[in-house]
């Protein structure tokens, strides 16, 4: 495994002070998969930096803070399927770095209606059921976010 397949890039999972975690549904999907804000990192650019670009860009918002960065780096692969449709099949995967963000402002400050809409609609829910609703190649991803950030989730 190179590196070089794995495009780099960050995720967010965003709590509220409910300790819910923020979920989007892609409108690119006509699944009912459901997922955490993420991106990728861009030339020159940290990963706490591109999650912050990232979570605005995505949502409309950063009003956040870091609370928590993967010890490690994560991957997966895309399924064989997508891997020619998804960044022009440049890369086989990704690898991210995680970030737990403390979610500091209101519901309305969330805006999916961005410049560049990913998500046609958005949701807190309980940190359990984000296997359930994430896409099958990236559940045992989710399982493990859960394991190493039981203790910001709780």
């Amino acid at each position: 495994m190179s590196d070089n397949d794995y495009r780099a890039g960050v995720g967010i999972i965003l709590i509220n002070s409910d300790k819910k975690v923020f979920v989007a549904k892609r409108l690119d999907m006509i699944s009912e998969n459901w997922q955490m804000p993420q991106g990728g990192i861009d030339d020159g650019e940290t990963p706490q930096v591109a999650a912050m670009r990232e979570m605005q860009e995505e949502i409309g918002t950063n009003n956040a803070t870091i609370i928590a960065e993967s010890k490690d780096w994560y991957y997966y692969d895309l399924p064989s399927e997508l891997v020619a449709k998804v960044w022009k099949g440049r890369y086989k995967g990704q690898k991210q770095k995680w970030f737990v963000m403390d979610f500091q402002g209101s519901d309305a400050d969330i805006n999916i209606d961005t410049a560049h809409p990913e998500f046609s609609e958005w949701k807190w829910i309980e940190p359990k059921d984000l296997p359930d609703i994430i896409v099958p190649f990236k559940r045992k991803l989710y399982q493990d976010l859960l394991e190493e950030f039981k203790q910001c989730l709780s």
